[in-house]
């Protein structure tokens, strides 16, 4: 069919998938017309493989547009020499770069320094009248500046590379589970949302989701990571908890997510399984409302095990038990694509650069990374 990705392939961005939604056809429809299986499909939109270059023309022929319109090139960043402090001298480890006199020194993004460092200025103060606001920065800059509540942590790093792209662009992004995320969408008072809902069935249940909230506005669904998802325990996880059903034991101390929470109820549908009672674990109704408050407990030895994601376990110097990978999508009105700063981030989305960084996280790849999920016509 076509060859597996190597080092100089992974600056192809395929655009295949893009093509067919517009057509309005299935993997399967796809596969039917190039005579080959839907797996071939689907591999060759995540970018898995290249197609020979028969396939690649019988695509084009078929979308009526060129190869070079499917399987896009993308320039490679530059390289150069670099001096690593405070830290490993690991490949594909993520660096904050600076000059210092003639030198380029890297500061390794690693645990705890991979958390910013001090305090978030503001952009005004809140008025006496408690409904107006004293404003420090310029309106003209606050027009270029978009919200984006989800979970997912690499939303920060979606956000600096939009400002590296364009200066004057923010991203703020606010912690908030998928279901409020989506509310906030709704209720128009963010611009993006991210939901990363486990699937049920066949069905994409942040597809499902979006559009049951979000009826009558039309958006799109984009994917934006693939994310591990499990549990957190102590280093050297001395209770040696292995999955799910090992916080059934007496001398675990569970944190649970709050109810609605993405990993909370995949939590209950691994119990549900397993046939453990939930009034089994110690600790379930205990919660926290977020990933990093679940791992500053156990940190501090107030629990032994707490639902989270790989890279927090890693900030935190955690020991991580998976339990399953999801995929985190971003919710875009079709009216917010117009905005300044979100059309920019839409490009970002399909850049090589943020996928290598998103590939360097712990736990994520970006397979799914800018491609389009769904789009809900309202």
């Amino acid at each position: 069919m076509g060859r597996k990705k190597n080092e100089k392939q992974d600056s192809i961005k395929c655009k295949v998938k893009e093509f067919r939604l517009k057509k309005g056809w299935s993997q399967e429809e796809l596969a039917a017309k190039l005579d080959i299986r839907r797996q071939a499909v689907y591999d060759i939109e995540s970018g898995r493989y290249l197609p020979n270059t028969a396939i690649a023309l019988r695509l084009a022929r078929l979308f009526g547009c060129r190869v070079e319109d499917l399987f896009v090139e993308q320039t490679l960043p530059d390289t150069e020499p670099v001096h690593i402090i405070n830290g490993e001298d690991v490949p594909s480890s993520r660096l904050v770069l600076g000059r210092v006199r003639d030198r380029l020194v890297g500061l390794p993004l690693k645990g705890a320094e991979s958390v910013p460092f001090g305090l978030r200025s503001a952009d005004g103060l809140l008025n006496p009248d408690k409904k107006s606001a004293c404003l420090f920065t310029p309106p003209n800059h606050l027009n270029k500046s978009i919200f984006l509540m989800g979970c997912d942590p690499a939303f920060e790093i979606l956000a600096c590379h939009v400002s590296r792209r364009a200066p004057e662009s923010r991203v703020h992004c606010r912690f908030a589970s998928s279901h409020r995320a989506l509310n906030k969408l709704t209720e128009g008072v963010t611009h993006l949302a991210g939901t990363h809902l486990h699937n049920e069935g066949r069905e994409e249940s942040n597809v499902v989701v979006a559009r049951k909230k979000l009826a009558g506005v039309p958006c799109y669904v984009l994917g934006f990571s693939i994310m591990e998802e499990g549990l957190m325990v102590a280093k050297g996880n001395p209770l040696c908890i292995r999955s799910v059903i090992d916080l059934a034991q007496p001398m675990v101390r569970f944190v649970n997510r709050e109810a609605g929470a993405a990993l909370r109820v995949l939590l209950d549908n691994h119990l549900e399984q397993d046939g453990i009672e939930s009034t089994a674990i110690n600790g379930y109704e205990n919660e926290v409302t977020s990933h990093r408050e679940g791992a500053y407990r156990i940190a501090c030895n107030a629990a032994d095990a707490a639902l989270g994601l790989r890279v927090v376990a890693e900030v935190f110097g955690l020991d991580f038990v998976p339990i399953t990978a999801v995929r985190c999508d971003l919710v875009v009105p079709n009216d917010m694509t117009e905005h300044p700063t979100v059309r920019v981030l839409l490009d970002v989305l399909q850049s090589a650069p943020l996928r290598r960084e998103i590939d360097a996280i712990a736990g994520y790849e970006s397979t799914a990374t800018g491609n389009t999920i769904a789009e809900l016509r309202g």
